[in-house]
C-alpha cells in the first residue's frame, strides 16, 4: 500500500517522522515496526505466521455460522449496513469496522484458536480481521505484504502482554487478549499502510486508549466471543486515524500517569523492557500455541494428563470414583467455578471440571464435546459431580512458564489411583508443524465447505508470498459455510 505522506503535527506545526523518544520502549518498537521487512524474519517465523493464518481461517469457518455468531452478524449488519468488506462464511459484506468486529468474533467463536502462553491473547482473531478489512480498499495488497503485516501483529501482541506479566491479568479479572489485542491489530494495519515511526507512535497510543475486556464474560455472556473482535476493530481504527494525521497518546507504554502499563499494571510492577526484549532476534510468533482442543488454553495441560491416564487404563465413567485436578492460581481463577445447569458452551469451554468430565467419557475435547446437546447430557453431569479442582500454590513459583503445571489423578472404583503430572501442555512442549496445522484445518472444515474450496484455501495460504492480491483469498472465504451445529 501507499507510504505515509509527511504531515504537519497539529500540536507543533512541524513535520515528524520519528517517535517523540526513540530511546524509550514505545519509540524503539515504533522504529522497528517502521523498518521491518519480511526478509528480516527467519524462514521458521514466516512459516509459523502462515500456519497461524491457516489456523485462524479454520476457526473462522467453524465460527461463522454458530448460533451466537448468527445473532451477532444479524445485529451488526443491520446496524452497520451494507459495505464493501468481506464477512467470512456469509456471502455478504458490510463496513470495514463491522467486518473486523464480526470476523474476529467468528475466529474466537469456539475456543479453537491460538494463544500465547506468556502474553495470553488469541493473535489470529485480532490480526487477521483487521488486515482483511484493510486489504479491500483501493490499493492492491499482495500476499507478501499481507504476511509481512501479519507477522508484526503476531510479534507485538504477546510482547505487550508480557510487559503486564501475562496471566496476572487473568487473575485480576481482565480478559487479557482483548487488552493487548488492540496493539497487535494497530501494528499490523499500520505496517500495511506504510506508517513511519511517528505515525506508529500515534497508532499505538490510539490503540492503548481503546483497550478493554472483563473476564466475567466467560460465564454466560455471548460477548466473550466478541472481545477480540472489538480489539480488531479498535486497532484498525487506531491505524487508520494515525495514518490520516489524528494524533494519539505519545510514549503510551512509559507514561507514568494514564499510560498503558502504569494504568493496566497498577500495583503489579509492569516491565516495559519486555516490549523490545530480543525484538527482531527472538520471534514470539514461534511461541504462539495452536490449540489441539476446543477449550481454554489453561485446560489443555489437564486434558493431556487425563488422556495419558486413559492410555494407562481405559476411562469408563462407571469405573471412575473421583477425578482430582491441581492447577496454578491463574488457571484456577480463570477455569474453575462449580458449574450449574444449564451451562452455556462458553462456560463449558472455560470450565476445567466440565472439560475433564466430557473428555473422560468421549475420549475427545473438540467441537462435538462442547455442543449444546452434549453439554446438557446426564452422563457428563453425573461424572462432573466427581471432579474436584484445586489451586496448588507450588505451581505459582518459578516464573510464568511454570504456571502451566498440572496434576491430574483418577481414582477408580476398585481402589486404583493413577496420577499424572505435567509441566505444560503438549502443544507447548512439541508445537505442531505446518503439516499438522494443515491437518487440523482440514479436520475442522470437513463438511463445512466443499473439498475444492478447502484445498484452494490451504494451498493459497501455504504459498502466501506468491499471491498477487489478497482479495483472491477473501473471495474463497466469502461464500456461505455450513453450520457446525445449530
Amino acid at each position: 500500500m501507499k507510504t505515509t505522506t509527511l504531515t504537519a503535527s497539529p500540536s507543533t506545526g512541524t513535520s515528524a517522522t520519528q517517535a517523540t523518544d526513540p530511546t524509550g520502549p514505545t519509540g524503539q518498537l515504533c522504529d522497528w515496526l517502521a523498518g521491518f521487512h519480511l526478509g528480516d524474519a527467519p524462514d521458521s517465523a514466516r512459516e509459523r505466521a502462515k500456519a497461524l493464518t491457516l489456523d485462524g481461517i479454520a476457526c473462522a469457518i467453524v465460527g461463522a455460522q454458530l448460533p451466537w455468531s448468527r445473532t451477532a452478524a444479524n445485529i451488526v449488519q443491520k446496524f452497520e449496513g451494507r459495505g464493501d468488506r468481506t464477512l467470512v462464511g456469509w456471502g455478504a459484506k458490510t463496513s470495514a469496522p463491522g467486518a473486523a468486529l464480526l470476523n474476529g468474533t467468528f475466529i474466537q467463536g469456539f475456543e479453537l484458536d491460538d494463544y500465547h502462553p506468556l502474553g495470553p491473547l488469541h493473535s489470529a482473531s485480532v490480526v487477521l480481521p483487521a488486515l482483511w478489512a484493510a486489504s479491500e480498499g483501493d490499493a492492491k495488497v499482495s500476499g507478501r505484504e499481507f504476511l509481512q503485516a501479519a507477522l508484526v501483529g503476531y510479534e507485538v501482541g504477546p510482547r505487550v502482554g508480557m510487559a503486564l506479566h501475562g496471566a496476572q491479568m487473568l487473575s485480576r479479572g481482565w480478559h487479557s487478549g482483548s487488552v493487548f489485542g488492540t496493539h497487535a491489530a494497530a501494528a499490523a494495519v499500520g505496517k500495511l499502510m506504510g506508517l513511519d515511526a511517528a505515525r506508529f507512535e500515534d497508532a499505538l497510543g490510539l490503540a492503548g486508549t481503546q483497550s478493554a475486556g472483563l473476564m466475567a464474560a466467560q460465564y454466560e455472556a455471548m460477548c466473550k466471543r466478541m472481545h477480540h473482535g472489538f480489539s480488531a476493530r479498535n486497532g484498525l481504527y487506531a491505524a487508520v486515524l494515525a495514518e490520516g494525521g489524528y494524533t494519539g497518546i505519545k510514549r503510551v507504554f512509559e507514561r507514568e500517569y494514564g499510560g498503558f502499563l502504569s494504568t493496566f499494571g497498577e500495583g503489579h510492577d509492569p516491565d516495559a523492557s519486555q516490549i523490545t526484549s530480543g525484538l527482531g532476534q527472538r520471534w514470539e510468533v514461534e511461541r504462539i500455541v495452536i490449540k489441539p482442543y476446543a477449550a481454554m488454553g489453561g485446560i489443555h495441560s489437564p486434558l493431556d494428563a487425563l488422556f495419558e491416564i486413559g492410555r494407562q487404563r481405559a476411562l469408563n465413567a462407571g469405573d471412575i470414583a473421583r477425578i482430582e485436578c491441581d492447577v496454578s492460581h491463574a488457571v484456577f481463577h480463570h477455569g474453575w467455578w462449580v458449574p450449574e445447569r444449564p451451562l452455556t458452551p462458553i462456560g463449558a469451554q472455560m470450565n476445567i471440571g466440565y472439560a475433564l468430565a466430557v473428555a473422560a467419557i468421549d475420549g475427545a475435547a473438540m467441537v462435538a464435546q462442547f455442543s449444546p446437546a452434549r453439554i446438557d447430557a446426564d452422563d457428563v453431569w453425573a461424572l462432573l459431580a466427581k471432579v474436584e479442582v484445586r489451586h496448588d500454590p507450588a505451581f505459582d513459583v518459578g516464573g510464568p512458564m511454570k504456571r502451566g503445571q498440572t496434576r491430574v489423578a483418577v481414582t477408580f472404583t476398585d481402589g486404583q489411583r493413577i496420577v499424572v503430572e505435567r509441566a505444560a501442555s503438549r502443544a507447548i512442549e512439541s508445537p505442531q508443524n505446518s503439516d499438522e496445522v494443515a491437518a487440523k484445518y482440514r479436520t475442522l472444515t470437513d463438511g463445512l465447505i466443499d473439498a475444492p474450496r478447502q484445498q484452494a484455501i490451504e494451498q493459497m495460504v501455504r504459498s502466501l508470498e506468491d499471491l498477487g492480491d489478497i482479495r483472491e483469498l477473501l473471495a474463497l472465504l466469502a461464500p456461505p459455510v455450513n453450520a457446525a451445529f445449530d
